[in-house]
C-alpha cells in the first residue's frame, strides 16, 4: 500500500491533505474496502464544504451503490448533524461516513466512519481493518457513476437535527433577549446555526464569518488556538455580548469567552456543563481525559457525580460512554459529550445548554470562569522530538518514585501533593502524540510561579531527552 494512503488513517479517523492523497481515487478504493470489511447494507453520507469534498463524495458514494449498497446522502451537514441523524434513523443505518478534515486548514480532507449506534470507528475498533483492505487499483464504476443500489437525498435533515436539540434543551418559553457574539469560523456552522437562529428569536447575535468556505480565508477553525479568537473578542467587548461562541470547522467542538472577551478553558468548561448536566442526577459519572484541572473532579464531587478519567480521543471516550453509562464527558480539546445525545457532541446544543444556564441563574459567564478558576494551568504544550517512548520513560523514571499519585491511563500522569492541603502541590501530564513525533505536556501548580518554574523543568527534560 502507497505510505501516503497508510499514513491517512489516523487514530480516530482519516485525514491527510487532498487532492494528494485523499481523492477521488482514494474515495472510490475507501468504498471498496467498507463494502469488504463492513459488509453494510445502509449507509448516509454527509459532507462539509471543503473543495474536494463534492468530488470525494461521488466517487464514494458512486462505488457503494455499484456494490449494490443503499445511500442516503445528506449533503452539507455538521459533524454533530450528521451524528444526530444517525442517532434519529429509523430504520437504522448499518454506517455513516462524514467527508471532513474537522478543524485543519483548507488544504486537507477526510472520513469520519461511524456505526449505526454512533460508535466511531477508530484504530483498534475496526478503522485498521479497513486501512488494510484498501485495494491498489480503482474500482471500475458504472459510465453514470451509480449502480443499481438506490441513492437518496435527505432535504429535511437540517430541519429534524435543529428540531431534536431545541427539544432537547427544553427551553423555557419567557427566555430573555440575549446577545452573543458568534464565530463560525467559515466552517459548517454557518450552515446550521442560522438555522438554529430563525427558531431562537430571542438569541440576538452578532455574526462573523458564516459563509461556509473550504479555504477558511479568515483564520483557522479551531477555537482551542486563542490567537483564532481575536475578531470574537472584540465583537463580545464592542456589542457589549454576554458571552462569544467560536466553532471549529465541523462544529463539533465549541469555544466560549466571557462578557470581558476571556478566553474559558476547554477542561474548566467541562466542570461547568458536568455541573449543569448532573443537576438532578447525582450519582451521575462524568468523564475527563487526563490533561483536565483538579477543578474538574471537585466540581463533578460537589454537584453530587463520580468522575472517571479517560484517554483523549472522541472514539476512545465514546466507547467508554458506552460501557459505563456515562452522563457526560469533556476534553481539554472542547469536545463536549453528552450522554442524552448518543454521547456524541453538538456545539449547538452546548449553546443552548449554557445560555439557558445563563438566563435562569443571572449570573454572568465571567464570574461562572471566576469561581472555576483555582489553579494555574500551563494548557497543553507540544515538543518535536526523535523518540516519543524514550522521552516518556525518561520523565517516568524521574518522577514517578516522588509522585504521591501516579496514573498511567493515557501516557503518565503523575501529582504531587494534595492542594486542599498543600500550597506547594502541582501535577503534570506528559502523553504521546497517536499522528506525530510530538510529546505533549500539561502541567498545573497552586501558584502561578510554581507553574511556571515545573513548566521550565518539564520542558528542558522532554528537549534533552
Amino acid at each position: 500500500m502507497n505510505q501516503a494512503i497508510f499514513s491517512a488513517f489516523k487514530a480516530y479517523d482519516i485525514r491527510s491533505t487532498s487532492p494528494d492523497p485523499i481523492n477521488a481515487d482514494f474515495a472510490a478504493k475507501l468504498g471498496v474496502a467498507i463494502v469488504k470489511v463492513l459488509a453494510p447494507k445502509r449507509v448516509m453520507v454527509g459532507r462539509d464544504m471543503r473543495l474536494t469534498s463534492p468530488e470525494l463524495e461521488s466517487a464514494l458514494v458512486g462505488t457503494l451503490s455499484a456494490n449494490g449498497i443503499e445511500v442516503v446522502r445528506v449533503g452539507l451537514c455538521s459533524t454533530p448533524m450528521f451524528n444526530v441523524l444517525l442517532g434519529l434513523a429509523n430504520p437504522k443505518f448499518d454506517l455513516g461516513v462524514m467527508i471532513t478534515a474537522s478543524h485543519n486548514p483548507g488544504i486537507y480532507n477526510g472520513f469520519k466512519l461511524t456505526r449505526g449506534d454512533c460508535l466511531p470507528y477508530g484504530l483498534g475498533s475496526g478503522l485498521e481493518l479497513v486501512r488494510d483492505a484498501m485495494p491498489d487499483s480503482v474500482p471500475v464504476l458504472p459510465e453514470d457513476g451509480l449502480g443499481a443500489a438506490t441513492v437518496a437525498d435527505d432535504p429535511s435533515a437540517l430541519d429534524r437535527y435543529v428540531d431534536h436539540i431545541l427539544t432537547l434543551a427544553d427551553l423555557p418559553a419567557d427566555m430573555p433577549e440575549m446577545k452573543v457574539a458568534i464565530d463560525a469560523g467559515n466552517g459548517m456552522a454557518g450552515y446550521v446555526v442560522p438555522k438554529l437562529l430563525e427558531r431562537c428569536p430571542w438569541i440576538k447575535a452578532e455574526t462573523l464569518y458564516m459563509e461556509p468556505d473550504g479555504n477558511f480565508p479568515n483564520h483557522e477553525a479551531n477555537p482551542l488556538k486563542e490567537e483564532t479568537l481575536d475578531a470574537l473578542k472584540n465583537k463580545v467587548k464592542e456589542t457589549v455580548a454576554v458571552c462569544g461562541i467560536a466553532f471549529d470547522g465541523d462544529a463539533d467542538r465549541v469555544g466560549f469567552v466571557d462578557e470581558n472577551g476571556e478566553q474559558i478553558r476547554g477542561d474548566l468548561l467541562t466542570a461547568l456543563f458536568a455541573g449543569m448536566v448532573l443537576r438532578g442526577k447525582s450519582d451521575g459519572l462524568v468523564l475527563s481525559d487526563t490533561r483536565a484541572s483538579w477543578t474538574v473532579p471537585q466540581s463533578v464531587a460537589t454537584a453530587g457525580g463520580k468522575l472517571e478519567w479517560c484517554k483523549v480521543g472522541h472514539a476512545n471516550i465514546k466507547q467508554k460512554m458506552r460501557e459505563t453509562g456515562a452522563v457526560f464527558a469533556g476534553e481539554l480539546s472542547m469536545h463536549f459529550y453528552f450522554g442524552n445525545l448518543w454521547n456524541v457532541e453538538s456545539g449547538d446544543y452546548a449553546t443552548l445548554v449554557l445560555l439557558k444556564e445563563l438566563a435562569s441563574t443571572g449570573k454572568k459567564l465571567s464570574f461562572m470562569r471566576h469561581e472555576l478558576t483555582h489553579y494555574h494551568h500551563s494548557n497543553e504544550i507540544n515538543f518535536e522530538v526523535k523518540d516519543t517512548k524514550s522521552v516518556l520513560q525518561k520523565v517516568t523514571d524521574l518522577y514517578t518514585p516522588k509522585a504521591t499519585t501516579v496514573m498511567d491511563l493515557d501516557g503518565i500522569r503523575c501529582e504531587f501533593g494534595d492542594p486542599a492541603k498543600d500550597p506547594q502541590a502541582w501535577w503534570f501530564s506528559v502523553r504521546t502524540s497517536n499522528t506525530e513525533p510530538l510529546v505533549r505536556l500539561c502541567l498545573e501548580a497552586t501558584t502561578k510561579e510554581l507553574m511556571e518554574e515545573k513548566v521550565k523543568e518539564l520542558s528542558n527534560i522532554i528537549r534533552l531527552a
